[in-house]
């Protein structure tokens, strides 16, 4: 009997020592063969289709010189059950990852992510080329039909026929074919956010925010300098007081497909609802995607007695309470500059 459990325990020890020395094999292996192959150098653009085999994924990055064992590779792939975890998508993969570190990156769906800035001020024509040139839509027809879908924006109570306005400007990280109509709500949720963290401005109704939107917009497109985005915020409210048109070089330039460098004479002269010099009141609809300064300019302007600003050179405007102030000015600060 004695023999007998002296036998079992010597099996049992012997199994164990086995075991751990298969382990310690393993990891061994794993070391060699499954270790990385650089220094994160070398990197590649990986596509993995739907259905596509653990097989050709091996193929593709063997190729590629970003593995030290293809046969260890599978094998990491089956002892791990994740043959049928592989994700369609396209992947960052570089030559300083491990044979672990890239399964991981493909069974988790680690999609390579596109970086964007959309600049405070961008109108939807121009974030539209933007997101072209980022390759991440083809046309920007494309993406001006994702910010007028009409169920976006009855989601969202925006009231008007486009997102104009309302597309949050700040940098988006994206995958690869991320389709337009989601980017177009992802930066709109992002307004909404932001919206909400400006005082009275969460309990406003659709069409009041909409005309605080329009105002934002544009003392975004006027304003060079934080600080005087209230002041102007104020001039556009005083002018509106007293039925003087709002005279908006910024509303001119939103008829132009893309902004000129100069407004001539025979420019405030082309017939639209948007030429704020032949029109009173506010424009249709917003001329830009304000900031968060001009959001918070329009809902809190100063109050100031201000009718009139121009631009000097050095970046900052001029405020001015009459027309003859401002037509002195203007002779001091513009007409120089063009003599």
């Amino acid at each position: 009997m004695i023999f007998k459990n002296k036998f079992v325990f010597r099996s049992v020890a012997f199994l164990a020592v086995l075991a751990v020395l298969g382990i310690l094999a393993f990891f061994v292996v794993d070391e060699m063969k499954g270790g990385a192959v650089g220094a994160g150098q070398v990197k590649i653009d990986l596509t993995i289709e739907p259905g596509d085999s653990p097989a050709k994924v091996t193929e593709t990055l063997s190729k590629n010189g970003l593995l030290k064992s293809s046969t260890y590779f599978l094998y990491l792939i089956k002892i791990t059950r994740s043959a049928g975890k592989l994700k369609a998508g396209l992947y960052e993969i570089n030559d300083g990852m491990d044979a672990r570190k890239i399964l991981q990156v493909i069974t988790e769906g680690k999609v390579k992510l596109i970086t964007f800035t959309i600049p405070e001020g961008y109108n939807n024509r121009q974030i539209g080329d933007l997101l072209v040139k980022k390759n991440l839509i083809k046309t920007r027809a494309d993406f001006l039909n994702a910010a007028s879908r009409t169920e976006l924006l009855r989601e969202f109570k925006i009231p008007a026929t486009t997102a104009e306005g309302y597309l949050f400007p700040e940098t988006y990280s994206v995958p690869v074919n991320f389709p337009a109509d989601k980017i177009v709500r992802m930066m709109i949720k992002r307004f909404f956010a932001r919206v909400e963290k400006i005082p009275n401005a969460k309990d406003l109704d659709p069409k009041k925010l909409h005309d605080i939107v329009i105002l934002a917009s544009v003392v975004e497109r006027e304003a060079k300098k934080n600080e005087e985005r209230p002041l102007m915020a104020g001039v556009f409210l005083n002018r509106m007081k007293q039925d003087i048109p709002l005279e908006s070089c910024a509303t001119i330039q939103y008829l132009f497909d893309k902004p000129h460098p100069r407004i001539f004479e025979k420019d405030l002269k082309i017939v639209s609802p948007y030429n704020t010099y032949m029109n009173k009141g506010y424009p249709p609809g917003p001329i830009s995607n304000p900031g968060q300064p001009s959001l918070e300019a329009a809902l809190m302007p100063s109050q100031t007695e201000y009718l009139f600003f121009l631009l000097k050179p050095d970046g900052f405007h001029y405020f001015s309470k009459s027309f003859k102030e401002h037509a002195e000015a203007k002779k001091k600060y513009i007409d120089v500059l063009y003599d």
